[in-house]
C-alpha cells in the first residue's frame, strides 16, 4: 500500500457512503410508490448509517485536505444537502415508520415524496462537488 492509496481512503468511503445512501433512498422511494410498507421503512433505517458515514469521511477529507473557515461553494453545498438531508432522513424514517404502524396511504406518498426530494438534493450535491464550483478543486 502507497501513500496516495492511504490518503484516498476517506475520499473512497465519503463516495462509498454517497453511493449507498443515494441507492438505498432510491430503493426506498421505489418501495414507498409501490406501496411497500415495511421494506420502505428498512430501506430508509438502513441509509441512516450511510449518512453517517458520508459526514464522517467528508470530515476526515476536510481536515486532510485543510480547508479552514470559508472553503469552495462546493464544500458549502456539500454541508448545506449533509445537515439538511440529517433533517429529512429523521422526518421520513418516523414518517415511514408511522407509514408501517398505520397503513394510510397518503403515508406512503409523503414518504416517497421526501425520499425524492433528498435524492434531487444529493444529485445537486454530487453534480456540485465533480464540477468543483466556486474553485480550488
Amino acid at each position: 500500500m502507497t501513500l496516495a492509496d492511504v490518503s484516498n481512503f476517506p475520499l473512497f468511503l465519503h463516495v462509498f457512503a454517497a453511493m449507498t445512501l443515494f441507492g438505498g433512498l432510491l430503493a426506498a422511494a421505489v418501495l414507498a410508490f409501490a406501496g411497500k410498507r415495511h421494506a420502505a421503512f428498512i430501506a430508509v433505517l438502513i441509509s441512516l448509517p450511510d449518512w453517517v458515514l458520508l459526514r464522517g469521511a467528508a470530515a476526515w477529507l476536510e481536515s486532510e485536505e485543510h480547508f479552514k473557515g470559508n472553503g469552495p461553494t462546493w464544500i458549502g453545498i456539500g454541508h448545506m444537502v449533509a445537515d439538511g438531508g440529517i433533517v429529512i432522513l429523521l422526518i421520513t424514517l418516523g414518517v415511514a415508520f408511522w407509514w408501517r404502524r398505520s397503513d394510510n396511504p397518503r403515508l406512503g406518498q409523503v414518504t416517497a415524496g421526501l425520499c425524492s426530494i433528498y435524492l434531487i438534493l444529493l444529485a445537486v450535491a454530487w453534480l456540485a462537488m465533480s464540477g468543483k464550483w466556486g474553485g480550488q478543486g
